[in-house]
């Protein structure tokens, strides 16, 4: 191979477009000749590229994983009596090995309502009587 001059700037025959100069083995050897091998190492290795994962696997875990579920905050008032029973039917739950929430409940509960034949749902919401829906006198 032919030695040249620091001043000299050579143009080699193997360059094309798509590759930049400094990204050849070759003018990585003529930069620094003791780094040739490092550095063309360091090319071969950065121009890996991972191999893309097939489409197939993301849509599949898609459908294992359930879909986030928007929840609402709201208030209620509900009456003294009422309230109390949500203590009890969680003592049952204890009772019963099942350790619920007040929430728990209330959606069970909206659950077995919406399970009922139309008499059932009927004769259950006529059991409740209305209550005013303004906040409760602070004692």
């Amino acid at each position: 191979m032919p030695t040249t001059q620091p001043n000299e700037s050579v143009a080699h025959p193997d360059t094309s477009k798509d590759t930049p100069p400094a990204a050849s083995p070759a003018a990585a050897r003529r930069a620094a000749p003791g780094a040739a091998k490092a550095s063309t190492k360091r090319v071969a290795a950065s121009s890996k590229k991972p191999m893309p994962l097939p489409a197939a696997k993301p849509a599949a875990s898609k459908l294992l994983k359930p879909k986030k579920i928007k929840l609402v905050r709201d208030s209620f008032t509900i009456p003294k009596l009422e309230y109390l029973m949500l203590d009890a039917l969680k003592l049952r739950a204890v009772s019963l090995e099942k350790s619920v929430k007040k929430s728990e409940l209330i959606r069970a509960g909206i659950k077995a309502l919406a399970a009922m034949p139309d008499s059932q749902f009927l004769a259950a919401v006529k059991a409740v009587t209305p209550i005013k829906t303004s906040h409760p006198a602070k004692h």
